[in-house]
């Protein structure tokens, strides 16, 4: 579980906490993409990412491909624009050569948001834990979200007829 600003990989067996390697090193993954996108490093971001995974962003219509995402954030980073997110929590689960995770952010524009997402440990040679899959959403309290919904309906509206 991580909490604050360092990763602690625990699994419990009989009762007792212990720490994870793979676990470990997905957090690590993690806390690199965070890193770099801040930095706007695009080679070390997207380094981290299999060449047939997939971003999905806080837009609906925002499933992006590794090469249209690349195309897309490339620019951002190229012009220093990258993005912040903090992590307040994560939680990583890891059965042989795949792992997949959750993970509570705050992040400096959206506020709080939701990472999950899933790696795959291409072994060593090949680069390690890299993502195959990454959603980013964001979090909305229960007491607005009919609001939020309404303004997502009628934003749908308008692009629909605006042919987007």
């Amino acid at each position: 579980r991580f909490r604050g600003n360092h990763y602690d990989a625990v699994r419990l067996r009989g009762g007792a906490c212990e720490e994870t390697g793979a676990e470990e090193a997905v957090g690590r993954v993690l806390d690199r993409l965070h890193a770099t996108a801040a930095a706007a490093d695009a080679d070390a971001y997207f380094a981290l990412f299999r060449p047939e995974a997939v971003f999905y962003g806080t837009d609906p219509g925002e499933r992006w491909p590794l090469d249209e995402f690349r195309a897309y954030a490339g620019a951002r980073f190229a012009a220093g624009d990258g993005w912040e997110y903090s992590v307040r929590e994560r939680h990583v689960t890891v059965r042989g050569d795949v792992a997949w995770f959750d993970e509570a952010l705050d992040g400096k524009v959206l506020g709080p948001t939701r990472g999950t997402g899933v790696l795959v440990d291409d072994g060593a040679a090949a680069g390690g834990w890299r993502l195959a899959a990454y959603s980013l959403g964001m979090a909305v309290r229960n007491e607005v979200a009919g609001e939020v919904a309404r303004l997502n309906k009628e934003g749908r509206g308008v692009a629909a007829s605006q042919g987007e």
